[in-house]
């Protein structure tokens, strides 16, 4: 395809960019989906798209178009969790010990991932689901099979390097038609942005101020509620719980990421145990937060 217009639209400098209408983002994020559009075009439209400031129409523009190739897998009574595919740094992942306390309720996870992406050198979501036994309400998707022509794109997001669009966009995408979501955010800006992108695509939306950019709550923080159009704030802090579980703010490695998720200690077991009573009591299913 003619891809120059796209190009154009967010790279050719403060004065002539222009933003893009949901239908040109919708077309010009299928062709490069399709392949018809050479590496070097992408790597220069992600850069210049971030440069120029995407907006909320051009996110829904991408969103739309991931639909057309996500074969959707519904699950019952499941939530979908949107990690970052950057990977977490500092601390391991807790929802491997959550997935018992929410079994008892039934809730369902539904979880997605794939390679490392850039910016972050964290450990991925892909690399625990690859190698621990998960619970069976956990429903991991790896992102080669259930949506090949992003996972294609690995290569050049690798070669860019840097964090582009793709970041923001692909953390929720509703593969197993959940109801609910719930999502990590760590800046202001970004809570407004997933509720604008999100609300209407869920019953309900959770964004927790959490981990890493993560939905996982190591120590106080903020929880935004968005449910049939009605905002909700909320404020946690394990301490309140009897919970003394201290983060790390140095880089572990994969290995050790995976270790403490499965040898996890007395605190870090605690700490599941709050994740998972804070998100029954955002569901409805319990009426207060109680850890045994």
């Amino acid at each position: 395809m003619n891809f120059l217009p796209y190009l154009k639209a967010v790279g050719t400098g403060k004065k002539r960019n222009r933003d893009l209408s949901q239908d040109e983002l919708k077309t010009a994020m299928r062709a490069m989906l399709n392949g018809e559009v050479i590496p070097e075009q992408i790597s220069a439209f992600l850069l210049g798209w971030r440069m120029k400031g995407e907006t909320i129409p051009e996110f829904k523009g991408a969103i739309e178009a991931f639909d057309e190739f996500i074969t959707p897998h519904p699950i019952a009574n499941s939530i979908e969790f949107g990690y970052p595919y950057d990977g977490k740094v500092n601390n391991p992942y807790i929802f491997p010990l959550m997935a018992k306390y929410l079994k008892v309720y039934d809730v369902q996870l539904s979880l997605h991932g794939d390679i490392l992406q850039p910016a972050k050198d964290g450990t991925p979501l892909k690399y625990i689901c690859d190698n621990m036994k998960l619970d069976d309400n956990i429903h991991y998707f790896d992102r080669k099979e259930y949506f090949k022509e992003l996972y294609n794109l690995n290569i050049v997001r690798k070669r860019f390097g840097m964090r582009s669009p793709f970041n923001t966009i692909e953390k929720l995408l509703n593969i197993t038609q959940s109801d609910t979501a719930i999502i990590g955010a760590f800046h202001k800006p970004f809570i407004e942005k997933y509720i604008s992108l999100f609300q209407e695509r869920y019953k309900r939306v959770i964004i927790i101020k959490g981990n890493e950019g993560t939905p996982e709550i190591f120590s106080k923080c903020a929880i935004t509620v968005v449910e049939n159009q009605e905002r909700s704030e909320y404020k946690f802090d394990p301490k309140d719980y009897g919970i003394e579980y201290k983060k790390s703010w140095d880089k572990i490695s994969e290995e050790e990421s995976l270790s403490m998720t499965k040898n996890p200690s007395d605190e870090l077991e605690k700490l599941a145990e709050f994740n998972a009573k804070v998100l029954l009591f955002l569901l409805g299913k319990v009426e207060k937060i109680e850890i045994s």
